[in-house]
């Protein structure tokens, strides 16, 4: 299987655990078979090369979120960088031209492409191979996964088949509902559109460049900033009359906000936490290091992390997102591709983060113009460059950097440092990268 996985957006449905840097696949909720927690990214990455160890997996996401996903799938892993976010046409053409340009894809090969965070058993990903079968065989343009619905939702759009076959043309898409037209819907046949979608390579090219006007992939990245927001159901599906929908009935669950997710969770408390008997049906997610305890509490999810603590009704949760878009905070938490950092405090002319370097890995060389920095070794070994100046680093080392004084380090072995940046102005934008030869 070729697949693209649709890795967008910010997640803030599950906040304070997810922001604009950290989204809500890269959060490790769901255990594995070896009793170790993984997230959505990994699961789905997982599952899909079970299925098919040959599957080419290329992930499509905005450039702010790949280092988290090197992070958790390695430095090989297959990514279409977006850079900035203008939804999903424009996200599935710049990873189809990649998939042509850059990875040499035959324009017969079939893609499917998938959101990122479901969750799902094997069974779902074998849906997915009918859905490439169907789409080899060239009965259309574009092959669709229909969700057989479990009740009347608002969420979805809808597709309603021209028949009860497994596999039928589509007659139209009803656009979402409230829950009485989707009522309606369904009783006419229609099928959740969860926008899962099978297509030959050339086909979305040649759509794509109808659409857009670019030459080839480096192309269309140099003016990808230029180009329409626009979904790629409202561009391409809704206009294609060549369409076939493969209908599913098996286990399928969008994990999107907090009273969906804790459905899928195996425990009741992830970190420290402590449910008394007197509670039903609640959840704590912790990533503090202080306990949470809850009592005489029903149906409610309570989730703590170093960019705040929501306590809240597992429904009312889901109506979350409008609050949090309002709330100006510093990110207090982030993955990369080389480890990753935990703000500790943020002070009128400070701050302070605890910085994770994995082995083999080093900061870029930089300096800042308006803050100095100090860098207590706490465990690890590396090597510090400060202007021409190297020496190797330990625990219990400290190492002084004044404004504008060049400086790097690189891991040895796992290395974990506290970085106190002290000055008038720590905004990222004091940071100046320095290109080394």
């Amino acid at each position: 299987m070729n697949v693209i996985l649709l890795s967008g957006g910010s997640g803030k449905r599950l906040w304070p655990l997810s922001n604009d840097v950290r989204s809500k696949q890269f959060i490790k909720f769901f255990k594995n078979d070896y009793d170790e927690y993984e997230s959505m990214v990994q699961r789905v990455y997982r599952q899909i090369l079970e299925v098919d160890p040959s599957a080419s997996v290329t992930i499509a996401t905005s450039k702010s979120q790949a280092s988290s996903i090197h992070n958790q799938l390695g430095d090989s892993v297959s990514i279409s960088i977006e850079p900035d976010r203008r939804d999903t046409f424009p996200a599935i053409a710049l990873a189809s031209s990649f998939l042509a340009d850059v990875k040499e894809l035959d324009p017969e090969e079939v893609v499917i492409v998938c959101p990122v965070d479901p969750y799902v058993d094997i069974e779902y990903y074998e849906a997915l191979k009918e859905l490439e079968a169907v789409a080899a065989s060239g009965v259309s343009n574009l092959v669709l996964m229909g969700m057989e619905p479990t009740y009347p939702s608002e969420k979805y759009g809808y597709i309603l088949p021209s028949s009860l076959d497994h596999v039928a043309s589509v007659s139209r898409f009803l656009e979402k509902p409230d829950v009485d037209l989707a009522r309606e819907y369904i009783g006419q046949g229609a099928l959740w559109n969860v926008g899962i979608f099978a297509f030959k390579l050339g086909y979305l090219l040649e759509k794509a460049h109808s659409l857009i006007d670019f030459v080839d992939y480096d192309d269309l990245f140099a003016r990808y900033s230029s180009l329409k927001k626009i979904s790629f159901d409202y561009e391409v599906v809704e206009k294609e009359p060549s369409i076939s929908v493969v209908r599913y009935n098996g286990s399928w669950k969008d994990v999107g906000t907090w009273n969906t997710l804790t459905e899928t969770m195996h425990e009741n408390v992830i970190g420290k936490g402590i449910l008394h008997r007197t509670c039903e049906n609640v959840h704590i997610i912790n990533e503090l290091d202080v306990p949470i305890v809850a009592l005489g509490l029903d149906d409610v999810v309570i989730s703590a992390s170093p960019e705040g603590i929501l306590v809240s009704d597992k429904e009312q949760s889901s109506y979350i997102k409008p609050i949090v878009d309002d709330i100006e905070q510093e990110i207090m938490f982030a993955e990369k591709s080389w480890g990753s950092y935990q703000v500790l405090d943020v002070g009128e002319e400070s701050l302070t983060i605890k910085v994770t370097l994995y082995a083999g890995n080093k900061m870029s060389v930089h300096y800042h113009q308006n803050r100095d920095e100090v860098w207590t070794v706490i465990s690890g070994r590396g090597k510090c460059i400060i202007n021409d100046n190297e020496r190797l680093i330990g625990v219990g080392d400290i190492v002084t950097m004044q404004a504008n004084q060049i400086h790097s380090v690189e891991a040895l072995t796992d290395l974990q440092m506290i970085e106190v940046q002290i000055g008038k102005d720590i905004r990222k934008e004091d940071k100046i990268k320095v290109d080394v030869q």
